[in-house]
């Protein structure tokens, strides 16, 4: 199982730590990604965060995953790689495409949203082009797991878990983390 988590200057990095960390106690092997082209990425927050690899020193192929922290202006600058978009535009629907926060509307400006459910950061439910909003801290349509901010990061990071291992191995593990 191998997830890919894109980031870019001004990420949340409660978005993307909180993910990585449950999806890592699941057993899935998490790649960090720079969109910048530095390793180093800075946050939100002034938080600099060394990623794993360069988005161009990978294929992709292995993904069952691609996870996209929200944060600005994190957001609009991996909704503006145009490497990254296109290989979202490109992935399978045995992909899992997983957004938190403000991330959604990268997927709904390339139009992958049309006819699911989605969730994001309020004041961005217009960016969800094509979907139809829920006002939920995690929503799962189709091959897409949304969520509403950095509040609900477990809850994504678990509902990713639940996407691609179940229902029952996200619950176990949620016990374990004294979530549930």
């Amino acid at each position: 199982m191998k997830a890919y988590v894109f980031l870019a200057n001004g990420f949340e990095e409660t978005e993307a730590i909180a993910p990585i960390d449950v999806m890592r106690r699941a057993g899935i092997d998490v790649v960090t990604v720079s969109v910048t082209g530095e390793e180093m990425v800075t946050s939100s927050h002034n938080v600099s965060v060394k990623a794993d690899a360069l988005f161009d020193s990978l294929d992709y192929a292995d993904a069952n995953l691609l996870v996209l922290p929200g944060g600005m202006p994190g957001t609009l600058n991996l909704g503006a790689h145009k490497g990254l978009c296109d290989l979202l535009l490109r992935a399978s629907k045995d992909v899992v495409l997983g957004a938190i926060c403000a991330a959604p509307s990268v997927f709904g400006a390339l139009g992958l949203l049309k006819g699911e459910k989605a969730t994001c950061y309020p004041g961005f439910e217009d960016k969800l082009t094509g979907a139809e909003f829920v006002k939920s801290k995690v929503v799962v349509s189709g091959q897409f797991v949304t969520s509403c901010g950095a509040g609900a990061a477990i809850h994504f990071g678990l509902a990713l878990v639940a996407k691609v291992k179940g229902a029952e191995f996200a619950e176990k593990l949620a016990v374990s983390m004294e979530f549930a």
